[in-house]
Parts: C-alpha cells; sequence; structure tokens
C-alpha cells in the first residue's frame, strides 16, 4: 500500500506555540491526542481515528488515507499511535515548528529550571 498524503492542511501551530508558548502547547497537543484516542486502549487507533474523521473535517477520506495517517507516525510499528507518537508526528508535520523546534526546547528547559 502506497501512502500518499493528498490532504492539505494549514499549518496553525506556529501561531497557537506564539499564543499558547511551549508548555501550553504541548498541552493542546495532548489533548488533541485524548479527543482521537481509544479510550480503553490509550492509544490512537484505525476505528478510534476514523470515528472522529468527521469531527477533523475529514468526512470524505478513504480507509486507506487513514491507515497511511497512522502508519506516518506508528514509529514502533504496533499499528496504532501513542501521546509521543502523535506529538511527533504533528511536530514533524509543522514545517515551521521543526525549523524553531531549538528554540521551543530552550523555553521548555528554561521553565524547567
Amino acid at each position: 500500500m502506497a501512502c500518499q498524503n493528498e490532504v492539505m492542511f494549514e499549518d496553525f501551530f506556529p501561531a497557537m506555540v506564539e499564543r499558547l508558548g511551549a508548555e501550553g502547547f504541548m498541552k493542546e497537543l495532548c489533548n488533541g491526542f485524548r479527543l482521537l484516542m481509544d479510550a480503553e486502549k490509550r492509544v490512537i487507533t484505525f476505528e478510534s481515528l476514523k470515528r472522529s474523521s468527521g469531527f477533523l473535517g475529514l468526512q470524505g477520506i478513504s480507509d486507506e488515507e487513514l491507515r497511511c495517517m497512522l502508519k506516518e507516525g506508528d514509529l514502533d510499528g504496533d499499528g496504532t499511535l501513542n501521546e509521543m507518537e502523535f506529538c511527533t508526528l504533528m511536530f514533524r508535520l509543522s514545517p515551521a515548528l521543526m525549523q524553531s523546534s531549538n528554540e521551543l526546547l530552550e523555553e521548555a528547559l528554561i521553565g524547567d529550571i
């Protein structure tokens, strides 16, 4: 199954980071994960993503495209996304966040001191 990303998203993450700060943005990413996850399994599964696709504005997305979305972020090969995989994927999909990741890391580290 070849995965080709044909769904286009507007990248609002940089504006969210600016408005919320690094810690607030990470909290929002975690909230997004919880909205998409299977409550019993505590991971995002194909079924939980399919149930949420309408909420995400992806009503017409195919099962193959949903599977490709999962595969894109599934780092351990278990067919699901845990919270770390989800957050990592969200960062990877945002070119602006990837460019400014060092600034976010510094802000988070300074906040911990």
